[in-house]
């Protein structure tokens, strides 16, 4: 992924300060805060589109020393006009643009004594989070071992790879491809790296390390220490959007709906484990998840098994 911090991306270049902020802001979040890639370069984007419109929609040039005068209505105008745009923001959309917009400002407020007020009467959409959508126990391991039947015995050996760390582990798919050869053969516990550039010990099941075993046999490449664990076909690194295709190929066979992706095998590990007793707090730290409250969510799936942790928590229960 390319670097999102870099001069050549703002919108003002006229030296005035706003520039350098601006890049100041994004390397905080990459180097301080340690945001994901994917949310760094959408929190760039829209302060990028923002500060654009208000060069427009304000019929001035923007300068740092302005900033503090923006108005809430400057705000909302912008966010009307992207509902209006020829690809429409929709409520998460606007929801992530005013967390990236506010960011900016709080840190304009913290670094540089940039106050600005008014901006914070702005209230975002009102959003549920989607409940994780897991498979059953069953279908997972229907999945798993359909993977293996395809015509190279190799690829087959590493697509079930790949499918038993996601759901006997819990992992990401660029977690489970981020692994290097100096992973192999696979510990008892693997140290993953997740998001937010946060480690955690995850341990792993003895099926997975055979899985492991079983595709580094049959694998026509050599396997390096610092190279990827997980190879395509041609020898590179392994491609999220390969599994991604393999898994559509394996729920059209089985006749799954489109929710049956690789990240339905991790919400499927964390869901088994409550369902067979697990605490949260427990698998809260094996996902990686920063906030018990987006672990709390696969409780929400079935009222039953909210009320069985419950029971088996409480001490008054």
């Amino acid at each position: 992924m390319n670097d999102p911090v870099r001069q050549s991306d703002s919108p003002n270049e006229a030296g005035d300060g706003l520039a350098q902020a601006r890049l100041d802001w994004m390397h905080w979040l990459k180097h301080e805060r340690r945001l994901a890639g994917h949310t760094l370069e959408a929190y760039q984007r829209d302060v990028d589109t923002f500060l654009g419109f208000l060069v427009q929609h304000r019929g001035e040039d923007l300068t740092l020393a302005s900033l503090p005068d923006l108005t809430a209505s400057d705000l909302r105008a912008y966010l009307a006009r992207r509902r209006q745009a020829n690809t429409p923001f929709g409520d998460r959309s606007v929801a992530r643009a005013l967390a990236g917009i506010r960011s900016f400002f709080s840190f304009l407020d913290r670094r540089r004594g940039l106050s600005n007020t008014s901006l914070s009467f702005v209230r975002g959409p009102k959003i549920k989070p989607a409940l994780p959508r897991p498979v059953s126990s069953e279908v997972a391991f229907e999945l798993i071992d359909l993977a293996e039947e395809v015509e190279e015995p190799w690829i087959g050996a590493r697509d079930t790879a790949v499918l038993t760390l996601l759901y006997g582990c819990g992992l990401r798919i660029s977690e489970a491809l981020g692994l290097t050869g100096a992973e192999f053969p696979l510990p008892s516990t693997l140290r993953i790296l997740g998001k937010g550039q946060k480690t955690r010990l995850v341990p792993t099941l003895p099926v997975a390390r055979e899985a492991i075993a079983a595709y580094a046999k049959l694998c026509p490449y050599p396997i390096v220490a610092d190279g990827p664990l997980f190879l395509g076909a041609r020898g590179g690194p392994l491609r999220a959007r390969l599994v991604q295709a393999s898994m559509a190929k394996l729920r059209g066979q089985l006749g799954l709906a489109d929710s049956a992706t690789p990240h339905a095998l991790r919400h499927a590990f964390a869901t088994h484990l409550l369902q067979s007793g697990g605490d949260l707090r427990s698998i809260q730290e094996l996902l990686g998840h920063a906030s018990l409250s987006t672990t709390q969510r696969y409780m929400e799936i079935d009222p039953a098994l909210m009320i069985a942790v419950f029971s088996k928590a409480h001490p008054r229960a």
